[in-house]
Order: C-alpha cells, then structure tokens, then sequence
C-alpha cells in the first residue's frame, strides 16, 4: 500500500535515487535538480508514491512549458519524468501518479500536458498525437511517441505551434 504526495525537502535525495534506479542512468535526476532551480518547478506537481514504510517507491514531475504560436505563447505543462522503483514496477503505482498529476494539475488551472513517452502507454490517461493538435516539439521525435492531453476539453483549439521547454529541459 502506498500514499501519494507532493515532495518534500527531505525527499531529495530519495527522488533521485528511484529515478536513477527506474532508468538505470543518472540523467533523470539530474533534470529534476536543474528544473527545481528553474520558474518551471511546480512544486505542487512534483509527486511521489511513498509506503507505509515512508520508503519512497515512485515519482512524477509536471515542470512549466510554453506553446510558441504565432500570436505569442501559450501556457501548459511537461510530465517528465516519471519513475517507479524496479521492484515495484507493473503494480500500478505510476498509473496512480499520472492520474494524481492530472487530477491536481487540473485543480491548479493548468489547461494542458505534453509528454514524450511510450505511445501504448500514455493514451490509456488521454493523451493524442501532438500533432492532431498542431502541436509541434522543438526536436526531432517519431509522431507516435510526442503527446498532448487537454485537462479542459477544447483548450489547445486555438493553440497551434512549437513546444518549449525550460532550458534545464534542454541541457540534461
């Protein structure tokens, strides 16, 4: 059994190492440190899926993004990364984070969520090509895999253009 939360300080180091172990390198968790360092940290949206035992199994970040259209730019947000502890994996534990991100991104008055991520996994929440869209990332990426989900229905009809994310994005 576990409880969802948004972080804390002294969760830190903790957040790290379940990224870290989830993707077998270190270049999650040090995008999280730089975008805590950045206008983009929500800190409301920087979750993790703690045991009974306060042993921290699983993680989301929503960060602050912009949409560059051609009449200026449109606020929305990045769900990236998601991590859940090896041992813990395929229990449903992220499935709770990014529903609990949504939910909460929703009741901040966000309107949208792009995400580059496994293409069967993230339509299960909503998520459609980006492209359907008109939604552009400022990269190169298969269609498939560069996603948007509308937290308010019709939010992104007006909103056509380029993704930009946080330089700390760009960086790591």
């Amino acid at each position: 059994m576990y409880t969802i939360r948004a972080e804390q300080p002294s969760d830190v180091e903790k957040i790290r190492e379940v990224n870290d172990s989830a993707f077998e390198q270190e270049n999650e968790g040090r995008l999280i440190a730089k975008i805590r360092e950045t206008e983009a940290f929500v800190d409301e949206l920087s979750l993790v899926a703690e045991t009974e035992q306060q042993e921290i199994i699983g993680h989301i970040l929503f960060s602050r993004i912009g949409i560059e259209t051609e009449s200026g730019m449109a606020g929305s947000l990045a769900l990236a990364p998601m991590a859940v502890k090896p041992e813990s994996q395929n229990k449903g534990v992220g499935s709770a984070l990014v529903r609990e991100g949504l939910k909460r991104a929703a009741e901040l008055g966000f309107k949208s969520v792009v995400v580059l991520g496994h293409p069967t996994y993230y339509p299960k929440f909503g998520f459609i090509r980006a492209s359907e869209k008109g939604i552009k990332p400022p990269f190169d990426v298969p269609d498939e895999v560069f996603m948007v989900l509308e937290l308010i229905p019709g939010a992104l009809d007006e909103v056509q253009g380029t993704v930009r994310y946080s330089d700390a994005i760009l960086e790591v």
